[in-house]
């Protein structure tokens, strides 16, 4: 899942004021100094107020006449935005290395609702096109060493087409969520220090229960990789330096 689109001044203003908040530099509530954080980050005023509004679009700021520009409530953030996403993730490993950061057990819950009933629906709807698409990611995941940015891709790939398989547009579009989280997750437990085993297994018996449109063994197959999948993170946890990744 790509990050913000826009490079240069731009997009490193943005993205650093949104590093910012997420770490609580700029707490919740915090009016914004602008001549200041112009000074610090070297920029216009014009090319800081523009880069506000790109944050102020996801939620996690806003102005006002005499307050001036401020810090909303985490309640008011877009949590579910794909830059949001990713710039939480990126917080999480700054401030703990490769503990694993809080949202991945938000995203477990939330894989383990919707996943799921995709592939039931996936095994009841699927194409040719769908299984083809399916297949290789499957084999791009056992053709990439582990912790390679191959075998990241290729875990995406599958995921995202078995949200296609079901052919239902409120579905393919969680692969945006999902997608984005599960990125930051993959580099975690794969990552160099922790190999989780062989995922072409649990992936394979998803995909076999689809191919063979069974929709209970494809929601059972499916629980079963989000099962592993917990277990992995529950490794990293416990791996961790005392105080991170809990």
């Amino acid at each position: 899942m790509p990050g913000y689109a826009r490079r240069g001044v731009h997009g490193q203003t943005v993205e650093a004021l949104a590093h910012r908040v997420l770490s609580g530099a700029l707490g919740e509530g915090a009016t914004l100094d602008l001549a200041a954080l112009q000074e610090e980050l070297g920029v216009s005023l014009t090319a800081l107020r523009e880069s506000l509004k790109v944050l102020a679009a996801k939620g996690m700021v806003d102005a006002r006449q005499r307050r001036g520009t401020f810090v909303r409530p985490r309640a008011d953030w877009n949590l579910l935005d794909a830059d949001v996403l990713r710039w939480q993730f990126q917080s999480a490993d700054t401030a703990a290395s490769r503990a694993a950061p809080p949202l991945l057990h938000d995203l477990d819950e939330v894989r383990g609702i919707v996943e799921p009933a995709a592939v039931r629906l996936a095994a009841e709807r699927r194409t040719t096109a769908d299984l083809t698409a399916l297949e290789a990611a499957l084999r791009d995941m056992g053709e990439a060493p582990d912790g390679a940015p191959g075998a990241v891709e290729a875990d995406l790939a599958f995921h995202r087409a078995l949200l296609a398989a079901s052919h239902n547009e409120l579905l393919e579009r969680m692969e945006m969520v999902i997608a984005t989280a599960r990125a930051a997750r993959d580099r975690l437990v794969h990552g160099p220090g922790h190999h989780p085993g062989d995922p072409v297994p649990s992936h394979r018996a998803v995909l076999d229960a689809i191919r063979d449109q069974d929709g209970e063994a494809a929601e059972a197959a499916m629980r079963a990789l989000l099962t592993q999948a917990a277990r992995d993170v529950a490794l990293l946890r416990e791996s961790a330096p005392e105080g991170r990744g809990r």
